[in-house]
């Protein structure tokens, strides 16, 4: 496949099928308007929540918001949850705001390190308990830490590009890595996780990694470096980590232009709507499956044992802990368990209600939800 004959066909193809995936990815509920719930006592709000963008991922509005605003309502908790829009001065102003109307916990998914920490010293500056959602804020000393195992994040997704190599006999191969953005410690995790399952590949020779950049968790960005890798590899290239559905839909977009869509396994994370489309059409290997419900209910619980006072009952919760770079202390934490999906166990998320058949199986995809048991 060479470079003058495959990138022809990019120019002419990759344009609509970018413009038609970022609205994709920007497609989900941009209202950034807070949502607020009675219950939980006089006295002000009391849990504060702030996410970070709508486009770095569908699932802060289409599945966290969601599963927080059940578990906040379910446990009778008064709640204001708002949406940054990717700015981190719009970011701060909502940080101020929450701790200048009492909040009495304030939970936030960080847009990066700088901002995060800032609004993390504001709130111990004010006395406020505080929690990382998702994202570790480096250097900011949060109370509490609710993720998945990132790490393990990143493991599934190495393995699961070794497994979908193995199925195409692919015992020799060049890889690239497409990361996630820097700013974000997940990333990281994700890396280091994704890394470790495929150093024996690489040290034995067996796999060549040919490619290793940021997407920056953005699709069109993603796209534009897995082209510059593919080019300069002459089209060679066997498998993909791509670091979350987003990029992966980017990369697909490009292979796609190609015409060797479904011939070289993508990764992703999130069982994000057009992830499991491209699962089901053939185009990406897998998806790491984070069941956002589970998340939300350990943040919540916390957060519930935080505004009673209840220290002790706030400890039990967070069974395990994870290391803060900067500072090198341990952060007490709640991880949850992220799970491979592939074609074969995809009825999974649908199963535990974190996708929709409604919103998965439409278009061409609705023979494949036919086929896999889905309706």
């Amino acid at each position: 496949m060479g470079r003058s004959s495959v990138f022809k066909r990019f120019a002419a193809g990759s344009v609509m099928a970018l413009v038609a995936l970022s609205v994709a990815a920007c497609g989900s509920d941009d209202d950034s308007s807070g949502s607020a719930s009675g219950g939980g006592g006089g006295g002000g709000t009391d849990v504060g929540v702030i996410l970070p963008d709508t486009t770095t991922s569908p699932r802060w509005e289409a599945n966290d918001r969601p599963s927080l605003e059940a578990a906040f309502k379910a446990a009778d908790v008064s709640y204001d949850i708002q949406n940054a829009q990717g700015d981190t001065g719009k970011f701060g102003q909502l940080c101020d705001q929450m701790i200048g109307e009492g909040v009495k916990v304030l939970m936030i998914v960080n847009i990066d390190q700088e901002s995060g920490k800032a609004c993390l010293d504001k709130a111990t500056s004010a006395g406020v308990k505080s929690i990382d959602y998702d994202r570790l804020t480096p250097g900011g000393g949060a109370s509490y830490y609710v993720s998945f195992d990132n790490v393990k994040v990143g493991e599934l997704m190495g393995t699961g590009l070794i497994a979908a190599l193995d199925a195409a006999g692919k015992t020799q191969a060049n890889i690239v890595y497409v990361n996630g953005a820097a700013t974000d410690n997940n990333a990281a995790l994700f890396k280091s996780g994704y890394e470790g399952a495929l150093k024996d590949k690489i040290d034995s020779g067996d796999y060549k990694l040919v490619g290793d950049q940021s997407g920056e968790w953005d699709a069109t960005k993603a796209g534009t470096v897995f082209e510059q890798m593919y080019t300069d590899n002459g089209g060679k290239i066997d498998g993909i980590i791509s670091a979350n559905d987003t990029m992966a839909g980017g990369i697909i977009a490009r292979l796609k232009a190609a015409g060797v869509e479904g011939t070289i396994p993508v990764t992703g994370q999130d069982a994000s709507v057009e992830g499991l489309q491209n699962i089901l059409l053939g185009y990406q290997a897998g998806t790491v499956y984070k069941n956002t419900n589970l998340e939300a209910d350990a943040a919540s619980k916390l957060a519930i044992a935080l505004i009673k006072g209840d220290t002790s009952g706030a400890a039990a919760l967070a069974t395990g802990s994870v290391t803060d770079p900067d500072t090198n202390k341990e952060v007490p934490s709640a991880l949850a368990t992220p799970v491979w999906v592939t074609v074969d166990n995809i009825k999974q998320p649908f199963d535990d209600g974190f996708a929709k058949a409604s919103d998965v199986c439409t278009g061409p995809v609705a023979d494949a939800c036919t086929q896999a048991g889905i309706s």
